[in-house]
């Protein structure tokens, strides 16, 4: 009992009240103006992640359209995640210096004056180009979200908020290739590109009420921030290279990024706020949680990017149809998100973990056996289960990453998590296109990778427990040992 209290209990890192006084304590923002502030973020959430998932279904369009194959159309997605990951790390750190608020706000402004240039995207190159810009005003704002969800939510609701966060994610995922597959087959696809910019003026309309910046007086890493941003861009873009025919530029900038990683980390050992979180990194929950994360987040990645072909090729449904086709995985993840995220606030994540990814391996393994011939209702609970252990991870997951870090270093944990979202996302859909290229994607191959890749986060989950639990038990008995 006193793992699963501790590990819960020390999520928040500091007294759980939610009180009158709580803009004077920083232990969440004052009601009503917290609402108002929910009503903010939720919005921005939902215009990236519609942004990040509504093109999915449009692929084989968009190839088609445009004269390339469908592994190379695949860097529509990669290139989106790439521009973001890449910008999450170095901005987190520039977030701390000119304020949350005023990052966030000046990243969604970058992302509608990219969305409003779709239209002139007219051919691949053109359109790779937009993505790229829609994806730093993305990756800007979404540096700080998290922070700015910790600063709202007092601390004995996190998991809650994390779960509310959850919620917007899963349903503008349940949106996004309904409305993608809608546009694709009845209008012109650029309009893709263009649906979710409304989402970003409402929430800039409404951003008053977010937490205030409090910018804070320090130098800022400038070579700690572009050395991490040229690494994910070797690891990643190594990996979208190695799609083409030639894949051997692509392997070797992968090994570069590798080495790279490997001297980055040194460096940054040394700073005392290190762009490359290395310090969050070497907390047993922090660290073994992100590992996780990044596992969950490649296998669903794969598997949602890899559905559509598999689809339309496989099975031949129409691009309106696979939108609905996908619906039963994010209306699952809405369901069971909330759920997830108030009960990590009161039952171990770690048990939690474990549970989500055993029912989603499950799932996947029903995913795998599917036949060419299923129909709509066995296509649709074999979704719906994966997602519901995807859903049971996912929320506690990241409370721990965000729960467990110090108030000070909450940006860099943000910008931690989502790295980790979308480099797992964007690898997902790295990986897809080099299974494209070598003619299986739409086979079992995709399923067979994720249930690999939820394998390995429940065994971070399993050791999180036991390691989490020993370090709580020390820190117990000798309370400096601990920091």
């Amino acid at each position: 009992m006193l793992q699963l209290r501790s590990e819960t209990e020390s999520d928040a890192g500091e007294p759980a009240t939610d009180s009158a006084p709580q803009a004077a304590s920083g232990d969440g923002l004052p009601r009503p103006r917290r609402y108002w502030a929910i009503a903010a973020i939720s919005f921005g959430t939902a215009l990236f992640v519609v942004d990040g998932a509504i093109a999915n279904v449009a692929l084989p369009t968009i190839a088609s359209d445009l004269g390339v194959s469908d592994s190379a159309v695949t860097n529509v997605v990669t290139v989106y995640q790439l521009a973001m990951v890449m910008v999450l790390l170095p901005f987190a750190t520039i977030g701390d210096k000119v304020g949350h608020r005023n990052l966030y706000q000046i990243g969604q402004v970058l992302f509608c004056a990219a969305s409003a240039a779709a239209f002139l995207a007219n051919n691949f190159w053109a359109l790779l180009l937009v993505r790229a810009g829609q994806a730093i005003g993305a990756g800007i704002a979404l540096s700080v979200s998290a922070a700015m969800l910790r600063a709202i939510y007092p601390a004995k609701n996190l998991g809650t908020g994390m779960g509310i966060n959850s919620v917007i994610v899963a349903s503008s995922y349940a949106i996004a290739p309904t409305l993608g597959g809608f546009i694709t087959e009845h209008v012109d696809w650029h309009w893709v590109f263009v649906s979710a910019a409304p989402l970003g003026i409402v929430s800039l309309a409404l951003g008053r009420t977010l937490p205030d910046p409090h910018p804070r007086r320090m130098k800022i890493d400038w070579t700690g921030g572009a050395w991490s941003a040229l690494t994910v861009l070797a690891l990643i873009g190594g990996l979208a290279v190695a799609t083409h025919d030639n894949p051997v530029p692509g392997l070797v900038a992968v090994a570069l990024g590798a080495v790279s990683a490997v001297f980055l980390t040194r460096y940054e050992r040394s700073r005392d706020r290190p762009v490359m979180p290395v310090d969050l990194m070497a907390m047993p929950a922090i660290g073994l949680s992100t590992i996780a994360a990044i596992g969950a987040f490649i296998a669903s990645a794969m598997l949602m990017v890899a559905l559509p072909f598999r689809f339309e090729q496989g099975m031949g449904y129409t691009p309106d149809q696979v939108g609905l086709l996908l619906l039963p995985f994010p209306l699952t993840m809405l369901v069971v998100a909330p759920a997830a995220g108030w009960l990590s606030d009161h039952i171990s994540p770690s048990v939690m973990g474990v549970v989500g990814m055993v029912v989603a391996i499950a799932g996947l393994v029903f995913i795998a056996t599917l036949a060419n011939d299923a129909t709509p209702t066995q296509i649709g609970w074999r979704l719906g289960l994966t997602a519901l252990g995807f859903g049971l991870f996912l929320s506690p997951n990241s409370r721990l990453i965000i729960g467990q870090a110090p108030k000070d270093r909450s940006a860099a944990a943000g910008g931690l998590l989502s790295t980790a979202r979308l480099f797992g996302q964007s690898t997902g859909a790295a990986l897809i296109g080099v299974v494209l290229a070598m003619g299986l994607g739409v086979g079992p191959v995709p399923a067979i990778a994720s249930i690999a890749l939820c394998v390995i986060a429940a065994a971070c989950s399993a050791y999180r427990f036991r390691a989490t639990g020993a370090t709580l038990i020390r820190k117990h008995r000798h309370p400096d040992m601990v920091r």
